[in-house]
């Protein structure tokens, strides 16, 4: 064996040997996908505002999250990398002060000044305002018109709720509630005092109704439209005519909306945004609600805790996704018969974490058919998702080639027609959903803080997702009664690909930082669909990212590119985009040896003699703005890029 293949095999079986560590006895691999501090201040808020306090003997825990994230200006950044957002530091300033945290504190009166600074409460985003006016600390003067009379209206009307993005539209869901009911929990001595602190005027002297257009530059990433500010005036117009009547009838089709939302996810919700709003709305409903207790009960299934960073939440869990990734790249990297009880754990959790049944009702609720399919975490959540089903039949195929039993035959094909369900008409596939409003939606985005979340997209990295499966699927059933359906769909999937490629060679990613992400999905849909190393797109692809290649062999990409919609580089190369990066060329074929050789000389210098690579720059995105950190992106890539070299050296020399 060459230095080389032994370095390579070296770092693969450390890799492989720390995989098999942090999986769970239940078969799956997670990490905490790394967020915002807006998620604990939410939740604190709530449970003091719902009369059931967060446990006293957590306050220290809650606090060290909130110390490890605070910024050097005194306030707190919607990720771990941006700068301190008014948003977010009004909130967890107001969650410090319900923790009994004293507003002489040092933290706080830092805090304190960055909110003046940035403009006071009265420059908070539209969703900041609405939770100081939860809170009694802000005036429903100052805040847009959230009507639940939308949810009246006819399906059809363009602007219909249900034809939002399902994150979007459940958080609206409760907020209109909540705004519908003009709920404010009572004033009391903490209330008073946070309306002192906050505001320099008294609070009783502050206009609100002027401050309802301002934004804190820093937070704004969308500015109201025309459109939409036209909608607002009309809402405000129509607001005073509705009857009671009729605003009686709004608020219990949104509430029985939200209650079916708790139910059906087992409590948990789609995310805690809005199961956090869902907990207030039950209260807001009846402080005895039945479904109350087991809403604050679901949404610890949130909850994230170490010993470095204490108690926080997160906006998503991965743990299928996660394992879908680790199982592929285990395999890819020739994971020896030590590892086959981790990858039979792995088939075992697969197996049990399939949706087989369809919500009782669903449809009535705006929830598609959902047979079949993965969801991002676990079977629990019941929100399913194209590109985790994807991912995990791509899983499941990569097991059979092992001689690894996982799903069944049945199984399999009720996730690959749930992949189909998912594919938009312009041949792309969407997340959840298929889409199902104009994109023109996004013209009246009221988020303001948020990009590109109004309607399902058609996204590069979902659609080469499922075409992969697809393809796996193809060749393992060959003649199949689905083949004409799938042949049809890949050939638009494969159009979808190359009508969004950049005019650079590379195509933007949606759910990954960025172009380096975007194009890898994008590369391994078109292999997926049988087109050779040749192919023009591909190759462009391919020259694109070795011109981008870092004089160290790596390559690095900086999340503020998904803000600004183009690429910037990193000033330090990134082992998660390195390895996006060589395993588009080695999935490729590309003969530029000398390029993919640094880069995996890069990796192999980077681990860590525990088979771990180092935490570095955020790789996640969500909504534009809302950077995200897969922790075990960092663990699986560069396994699964050393694993497609390796086999490349073997191929050379076999």
């Amino acid at each position: 064996m060459s230095s080389l293949s032994a370095a390579i095999r070296g770092a693969i079986q450390r890799s492989l040997k720390h995989l098999a560590e942090v999986q769970t006895r239940r078969g799956e691999w997670e990490a905490e996908v790394v967020w915002s501090p807006i998620l604990l201040a939410q939740y604190l808020i709530v449970r003091n505002i719902v009369g059931k306090p967060a446990p006293e003997e957590l306050h220290g825990e809650y606090l060290r999250y909130f110390d490890t994230w605070q910024t050097e200006e005194g306030g707190w950044g919607l990720h771990r990398e941006s700068p301190a957002y008014l948003f977010v530091t009004t909130l967890v300033y107001v969650a410090m002060r319900m923790l009994g945290v004293s507003a002489g504190d040092e933290r706080l009166v830092r805090a304190r000044a960055l909110i003046g600074k940035l403009g006071s409460p009265l420059a908070l985003p539209t969703w900041g305002k609405l939770w100081l006016a939860f809170c009694n600390i802000y005036g429903y003067a100052g805040v847009y018109p959230v009507l639940p009379e939308m949810w009246l209206l006819p399906r059809f009307v363009p602007i219909h709720p249900s034809r939002w993005y399902c994150h979007t539209r459940l958080i609206y869901l409760g907020l209109c509630f909540l705004y519908g009911k003009r709920f404010q929990r009572p004033c009391d001595p903490l209330c008073l005092a946070l309306r002192g602190e906050l505001y320099e005027d008294t609070f009783d002297a502050v206009d609100f109704r002027a401050a309802k257009t301002r934004v804190a530059v820093r937070d704004l990433f969308d500015p109201p439209s025309a459109l939409l500010k036209l909608a607002y005036a009309i809402a405000g117009v129509v607001e005073k005519c509705i009857p009671a009547r009729l605003r009686k009838h709004a608020l219990a089709a949104v509430f029985a909306r939200i209650v079916y939302e708790q139910r059906s996810t087992a409590y948990a919700a789609i995310s805690p945004v809005n199961g956090l709003l869902d907990i207030l709305a039950l209260y807001a409903a009846d402080p005895l609600h039945p479904d109350l207790g087991p809403s604050l009960d679901g949404v610890e299934y949130w909850q994230w805790r170490d010993t470095d960073e204490g108690v926080r939440y997160n906006g998503a869990r991965s743990q299928t996704w996660d394992t879908a990734f680790a199982l592929q790249a285990a395999v890819a990297a020739g994971a020896g018969d030590g590892f086959t009880p981790a990858l039979a754990r792995a088939a075992s959790y697969l197996q049990a974490n399939q949706l087989r049944t369809e919500l009782e009702n669903g449809a009535a609720f705006d929830r598609d058919p959902r047979l079949g399919g993965f969801c991002f975490s676990d079977a629990r959540h019941s929100w399913p998702v194209s590109d985790t089903t994807a991912e995990a039949l791509c899983a499941v195929f990569a097991l059979r080639d092992r001689g690894i039993p996982s799903l069944g035959n049945e199984a399999i094909v009720a996730a690959v027609r749930f992949v189909l369900s998912r594919r938009n008409a312009g041949g792309g596939w969407g997340s959840y959903e298929r889409s199902r409003g104009s994109l023109l939606l996004e013209h009246v985005n009221p988020s303001e803080m948020f990009g590109n979340c109004m309607v399902e997209h058609s996204y590069v990295e979902c659609t080469a997702s499922a075409l992969d499966a697809l393809a796996r699927f193809s060749r393992a059933f060959p003649g199949h009664i689905l083949a004409k359906k799938i042949r049809s769909a890949m050939a638009a999937g494969e159009r979808f690909i190359r009508r969004v490629q950049q005019t650079d060679g590379s195509w933007a990613g949606f759910w990954g930082v960025n172009y380096t992400y975007g194009t890898f999905f994008a590369v391994r849909g078109l292999l997926a669909c049988g087109r050779l190393a040749t192919d023009r797109s591909i190759r462009r692809a391919c020259d694109w990212l070795v011109a981008r290649q870092k004089a160290d062999g790596g390559w690095g990409e900086h999340w503020t590119g998904m803000v600004q919609g183009r690429y910037v580089e990193h000033p330090q190369s990134q082992v998660i985009m390195t390895a996006w990066a060589l395993m588009t060329l080695l999935l490729a074929g590309d003969p530029r040896r000398d390029a993919i050789g640094r880069g995996v000389d890069l990796l192999v210098a980077r681990q860590r003699s525990d088979g771990t690579w180092p935490k570095e720059a955020v790789a996640g995105v969500f909504f534009n703005t809302a950077m995200h950190h897969y922790e075990l992106y960092r663990e699986y890539f560069p396994l699964w890029a050393l694993g497609l070299f390796e086999r490349s050296i073997d191929k050379k020399h076999g």
